[in-house]
């Protein structure tokens, strides 16, 4: 079986499928369809965990960035927040929240922008080849969960305090609620998505 690659070898796992010409260009516009989907439902997905459950929604974020490569990845990412924003209950809480703009003025807003970085930093990761080594995905997806974290506590605590008029208590309430009961989920998510890329290559290559 013979795959098709750049050139380099250094494709992201997504484009050793896709065909060239015109029919790449649908292959292309399916796969984003496809990642707003999985990205969509595993928001939907609360799985039992602790100290709180947890969904997979940036699991999926992760995997679509680790098999996109960077472009594919932000246009697919992006088109799921698209989709949010024009008022379709993608989101975690849609319902009984209403999507639309108005949402992303919510304490969620920054780590919903944050996906666009996860997207971008290990999607570059996965166009570099980084996609078929464990250790270097695990780290290019670590320092993009923590900048997509950094960022969604930063508007979280902004929103706390709007809410109170308080910084110090804004900060500490964004740290207890918004961050640290996910700490451990993300370091799982990071995990799994880390082996499973790689292991996918490795099928690849024993079929090739």
């Amino acid at each position: 079986m013979s795959m098709p690659s750049n050139g380099s070898g250094r494709a992201a796992l997504a484009e050793t499928f896709l065909p060239e010409g015109i029919a790449r260009a649908v292959g292309v516009i399916l796969l984003v369809l496809a990642g707003t989907l999985l990205i969509a439902i595993a928001a939907k997905i609360k799985v039992p965990f602790w100290p709180v459950p947890i969904t997979l929604q940036t699991l999926a974020v992760m995997a679509i960035a680790a098999a996109y490569g960077s472009r594919l990845a932000v246009a697919t990412v992006v088109a799921y927040l698209a989709e949010g924003l024009v008022g379709l209950p993608v989101f975690t809480n849609t319902p009984p929240l209403a999507a639309g703009p108005a949402y992303f003025l919510g304490p969620t807003g920054g780590f919903l922008i944050g996906f666009i970085v996860i997207a971008f930093v290990v999607g570059l990761a996965a166009d570099r080849g980084w996609s078929r080594s464990i250790p270097k995905l695990a780290a290019a997806i670590l320092v993009a969960d923590v900048i997509m974290m950094a960022m969604g506590f930063a508007w979280f605590a902004g929103f706390a305090h709007l809410s109170n008029g308080q910084v110090g208590p804004g900060m500490a309430f964004a740290w207890q609620w918004g961050v640290q009961p996910f700490i451990l989920g993300e370091l799982l998510k990071i995990a799994l998505v880390a082996l499973a890329v790689p292991a996918v290559w490795g099928l690849i290559g024993r079929k090739a």
